[in-house]
């Protein structure tokens, strides 16, 4: 049943009014007031994303019309279940994200507060808009409406590096985003319609093959670049100089996320599970997809810095719902589809708990983080059980979406496709695990974080005290005085800053909340906004109920 209701337009425009009010306000507003707005317009738009969820799961669709851009093209929104899993997603991780923003910006004496939660809020109503976008039109706006919210972001220390990152986070994000626009103007001259269908619009054989291709392409390009998929990931290790809730967002909620939802649509929604067989696009997808799960892996390996190497994994983890909408078939795309909330909760839990340990002890590499489990207990426990979560073990949400995906390679007959995605599950115990090993262990030189610490400023001559606010995360390794504690709720020292009971909360708080819920989702998908069943939905609604698209 369609139901037309001002819902979607709502929560898209809950976030917008936050984000406007922040900024008119200016540095004027006190934080506490700022802040108050961010977690009122979170919890607003969450509970309207909410309130529609069990009305989706039972079929019903949403639709908020709000003008005509010209004859035949709206600026609609519509809901169905694909869009409705990625809306619950964004919309639940702003509340969290939110609580531990404050905790990071505070606790790191950030500057610049006023315009980062401006620009947060500008991303969460892009996210929600990609999401219940009814057509192209309306999720071109969206998506770069997305991209320039996120570069004040990217950019926020606004120092050289940052300021490089972001140019190139630019560079990348906006040429494909012409090219995707092209696309868009292209198909809409060639079939006189912009509306997604599930199972697409464009019929195969109504153009050569290699046209089509070419077509396919220039769209997938648009999601591909913020999906990160190799060679077009250049942009993504590079913006990890933002402050670590900035990557959070990036890697779990909103940029990559919004770039693999990118590809769904196009692939499964423009031109349809047949189109995008007979023309070869989806084949080359996938091979893509292949390689950069493998390669991601491989890099991630390599990275001592503990940010530079869930950015990495961020990438190879991407591709694989990538992977799951290029195989067509109704497993793997439910498995692609899940899989956007199952890495969103356990990939935000390893990033809050590398801004955790950077705040409250000033480490960023991995080597220098011995013994941590003995400063902060709970966030070495919930990065341990995260990342085993991400790299796929049984009980957990990586595995459920993992299976699935592993089950429809099966399915469509690529052996190859199998045998990469079991590799790379032992890739990714291969770079998280020894992380891990580090927490609760000591240094290669046999000393704990604190006594590394403690040797490292007698080397430089160095006094406690050298590090300041707003620098780099990748940067800052400063040393850190050992207070003795049992748990990271305590004050921990940084110069002449205290990173006070409330802050170091703040943070440890939503992590554990988000490992949880990842742990919940693997013991039952169905939990929450059944959101396994929203994902099975999206699947059959392309693919046929239970079934599998295959060629012929």
């Amino acid at each position: 049943m369609t139901i037309t209701t001002a819902k979607p337009a709502f929560a898209v425009g809950t976030a917008l009014l936050a984000a406007l009010l922040i900024l008119l306000l200016g540095n004027r507003i006190k934080p506490n007031l700022r802040e108050g707005i961010t977690l009122l317009a979170s919890v607003v738009m969450a509970g309207t994303v909410f309130s529609m969820a069990p009305g989706v799961a039972e079929g019903n669709v949403y639709v908020s019309k709000l003008w005509t851009v010209v004859d035949g093209i709206e600026l609609s929104f519509r809901t169905d279940a694909a869009g409705m899993v990625f809306a619950c997603i964004a919309s639940c991780l702003w509340i969290l994200t939110s609580v531990y923003s404050i905790g990071y910006m505070r606790g790191h004496h950030e500057k610049n507060q006023t315009g980062y939660f401006a620009a947060f809020a500008a991303c969460l109503a892009s996210a929600v808009g990609i999401a219940f976008a009814a057509n192209l039109i309306t999720f071109f706006i969206f998506y770069e409406m997305l991209t320039l919210a996120t570069y004040p972001l990217v950019a926020h220390y606004r120092d050289d590096k940052a300021k490089a990152s972001g140019r190139k986070y630019l560079a990348y994000t906006l040429v494909s985003g012409q090219l995707f626009f092209a696309g868009i103007v292209w198909v809409y001259a060639r079939y006189g319609t912009l509306d997604f269908a599930a199972g697409g619009f464009i019929p195969a054989g109504s153009v050569s093959p290699g046209l089509m291709c070419v077509m396919f392409f220039m769209m997938i390009l648009g999601g591909a670049v913020k999906a990160g998929v190799m060679p077009l990931h250049g942009w993504l290790p590079s913006a990890m100089v933002a402050p670590t809730p900035v990557s959070a967002l990036l890697h779990a909620v909103a940029v990559v996320k919004a770039g693999a939802f990118c590809v769904l649509r196009v692939v499964l929604y423009v031109f349809g599970p047949e189109s995008a067989e007979w023309c070869g696009g989806a084949e080359i997808l996938s091979w893509f997809a292949l390689a950069t799960i493998l390669l991601s892996s491989l890099v991630a390996m390599r990275q001592d810095n503990l940010k530079a190497r869930l950015a990495f994994s961020t990438i190879g983890q991407l591709s694989y719902i990538v992977l799951g909408i290029s195989l067509l078939s109704s497993y793997s795309i439910t498995g692609a589809v899940f899989h956007i909330s199952a890495h969103a909760f356990l990939k935000i839990t390893l990033f809050m708990a590398a801004g955790a340990i950077f705040v409250n002890t000033g480490l960023s590499k991995i080597s220098e983080m011995g013994g941590l489990y003995k400063r902060m207990p709970v966030t070495a426990v919930c990065f341990a059980a995260a990342s085993l979560g991400i790299a796929g073990l049984p009980l957990m949400a990586g595995f459920v979406s993992k299976f699935n995906i592993l089950e429809g390679a099966l399915i469509v007959g690529k052996p190859f496709a199998m045998v990469v995605l079991i590799a790379a599950a032992l890739l990714a115990l291969a770079y998280l695990m020894p992380v891990v090993r580090v927490f609760f262990g000591r240094t290669s030189a046999g000393r704990t974080w604190a006594e590394h610490s403690v040797v490292s400023r007698q080397n430089t001559g160095q006094p406690s005290g050298q590090q300041s606010a707003g620098r780099h995360d990748t940067d800052m390794a400063d040393d850190v005085k050992n207070m003795g504690a049992d748990t990271e709720i305590a004050a921990a020292q940084h110069g002449d800053h205290a990173v006070d009971v409330r802050a170091v909360a703040a943070m440890v708080v939503p992590l554990t909340i988000t490992v949880i819920i990842g742990i919940i989702l693997g013991f039952s998908p169905d939990a929450g906004a059944n959101l396994y069943s929203m994902a099975q939905m999206a699947a059959e609604a392309v693919t046929g109920e239970g079934g599998v698209y295959l060629a012929g």
